[in-house]
């Protein structure tokens, strides 16, 4: 007999599809030309940009619809993107063609085999969000490696499996992680050993928003009323200050070896 606590975490766990819709509203509502996620509304400057400077050659793994690879193309002197979607490729050079960047081109590539570009030809590298959807991930850090120039930065972005909201779901034996298209999801002792035994040296350990099974909803928010969703927003922020554990993600600076 299924419990009623199973039920319970099954119900909320369909909350997450808010996040799937609210892509779609941002273009249904006009508020982007594209679909793009509603925290790309608030996150001008994502953390990693702190980190790039006007001579940087910048390399976008998983470029997506190429909304990290613009916000890096207003301070690096170059900029890469690489995606296996052919669809996200063409909505990634129309944007960047609305928005009148030109030091940014989008190239296709699996990102489960070796990378089209030449050695050390990279200041940074991007792999944001990425990591936990390949099944060869030693790999594709190794070829991180290759292309980056000497002391060169790989900025990494992976979700936390150990958050109190996803060990409630394992308790009942439900699936925990955050996208069905996860191969896998990380601790931070995890995270940590597999880039240390990649030939990098971590710079800064960082943590992403607070985790909870209403992150969908908030992402509709974001759509409807930005000014409630940044607050809401920065209360995550500030939640996980004093409870890293609870970060959704982990937000890594590593630096070639």
């Amino acid at each position: 007999m299924i419990s009623l606590k199973k039920i319970f975490i099954v119900i909320l766990k369909q909350l997450d599809l808010g996040s799937a819709v609210a892509v779609r509203l941002t273009k249904y509502t006009g508020k982007s030309k594209e679909f793009i996620h509603p925290k790309h509304f608030l996150e001008e400057s994502p953390w990693f940009t702190k980190h790039l400077n006007r001579y940087d050659t910048v390399l976008d793994l998983g470029s997506g619809n190429g909304q990290n690879s613009l916000k890096a193309a207003k301070i690096a002197n170059k900029v890469v993107g690489i995606e296996i979607d052919e669809n996200l490729i063409k909505i990634s050079q129309r944007t960047a063609k609305q928005k009148k960047s030109k030091n940014i081109r989008f190239i296709r590539g699996n990102l489960e085999k070796k990378l089209p570009v030449k050695n050390e030809s990279f200041s940074k590298v991007l792999i944001l969000d990425v990591l936990e959807h390949l099944h060869s991930r030693e790999q594709i850090l190794d070829e991180i490696h290759r292309v980056l120039k000497p002391q060169g930065l790989v900025f990494i972005g992976v979700p936390n499996k150990d958050t109190s909201w996803k060990k409630y779901q394992r308790s009942v034996k439900i699936c925990s992680f955050s996208d069905p298209d996860h191969k896998i999801e990380f601790s931070q002792k995890s995270i940590s050993k597999l880039i240390s035994e990649s030939s990098y040296k971590i710079l800064s350990f960082g943590y992403g928003k607070y985790d909870t099974p209403f992150r969908g909803l908030y992402d509709i928010i974001g759509v409807i009323y930005l000014p409630l969703y940044k607050k809401i927003s920065i209360s995550r922020e500030q939640k996980t200050q004093s409870s890293p554990n609870e970060a959704s993600g982990f937000e890594i600076v590593a630096q070639k070896r």
